[in-house]
């Protein structure tokens, strides 16, 4: 199933980014499968085996998208789409997740879509992330990071993206953490490019909605 047909089936079910964020706050505040080992449907999905380890060079093309912002780029669009679509016309950069943070995901695709969409989005966006592995309890967006060596983390978590929320985080890893919007906007694929690979920059090479 293509992203295109994802998002065409998205339309059906109607919300918005607050209702995301809602969403996201009530599984994590009061459902114990949010660590990604529940058997919620959507979650149900597939694991990956993958060593638990901290890297030492963070790299400035991995990116991780809070589960707030995977489901938004979903069932919203707007700058969570247009973010993430900068990943998904790029090979050379990568979305960093771990199964948690794709569970909590699909179960805000679930709650506010249906289970269905849920599973057919989450077998799709395996095949675009990094899998990494983190310890169970963590902040599965800032543990991915932390373990997935990605100096972005993308959220709509007004608190995370404080001046004392990425301070701390900076302790940890070299990361910053921001907006879907405001890393659209800054978003610059012809210097990130130069800073990653050898060569000038070829443009998008894949299809955004594939």
């Amino acid at each position: 199933m293509s992203w295109a047909d994802l998002f065409e089936r998205a339309r059906a079910h109607e919300t918005d980014t607050e209702a995301v964020r809602q969403a996201l706050e009530d599984r994590r505040d009061g459902d114990p499968a949010s660590d990604g080992n529940g058997d919620d449907t959507a979650a149900d999905a597939t694991a990956e085996t993958v060593e638990t380890t901290v890297p030492d060079d963070p790299r400035p093309a991995r990116v991780v998208a809070d589960a707030d912002v995977l489901a938004a780029d979903l069932l919203v669009g707007g700058p969570a789409r247009e973010a993430l679509d900068h990943l998904r016309g790029h090979s050379w950069t990568a979305l960093v997740a771990s199964d948690p943070l794709l569970a909590d995901a699909a179960a805000v695709v679930e709650r506010l879509a249906t289970p269905a969409l849920a599973v057919d989005w989450r077998s799709r966006v395996v095949d675009l992330r990094v899998p990494v592995a983190h310890p169970p309890g963590d902040h599965p967006a800032l543990a991915s990071a932390l373990h997935g060596g990605a100096m972005h983390v993308l959220t709509f978590e007004e608190r995370l993206q404080s001046a004392g929320a990425n301070a701390a985080v900076r302790a940890h890893v070299e990361t910053s953490i921001k907006s879907p919007d405001a890393f659209a906007r800054l978003f610059d694929p012809e210097s990130l490019y130069g800073a990653v690979e050898d060569g000038d920059y070829p443009g998008p090479d894949r299809d955004p909605r594939a």
